[in-house]
């Protein structure tokens, strides 16, 4: 998948699209998710133009990475997420469901989100 800078988060990240953000940082944004799949969903992206987690842990500064993990734990305490608990979860390419082409990472929380992964 090829990085189209048209996607959605970069044209919310060059202001074109409003959002409404929970964070902000020299190398992050997150905010909430349009389409919420659990009571709290928040989308946390870098600025930099990743398509997928393996693009960016291969071509990210470790500036970067930090940013973008620190930023996901951060997030996680300010909505009170820890105690209760919560899931981080980043698609990888089309067999994953990634839609668009500009890594994130999902944080759901606000009830109990059950098995990730149905069993056969």
């Amino acid at each position: 998948m090829a990085y189209d800078t048209n996607n959605i988060f970069a044209r919310i990240l060059r202001g074109e699209i409003p959002c409404k953000k929970v964070h902000e940082d020299q190398h992050t944004l997150a905010f909430h998710d349009i389409n919420p799949q659990a009571p709290t969903h928040i989308l946390v992206i870098p600025k930099g133009s990743y398509v997928s987690m393996d693009d960016f842990t291969a071509n990210a500064s470790e500036a970067e990475i930090a940013a973008l993990f620190r930023a996901v734990g951060k997030i996680a305490r300010d909505i009170g997420a820890v105690e209760p608990g919560y899931r981080i979860l980043s698609n990888c390419g089309p067999d994953s469901g990634q839609e668009v082409p500009h890594l994130h990472i999902h944080v759901f929380a606000g009830k109990k989100l059950g098995r990730m992964i149905a069993k056969d």
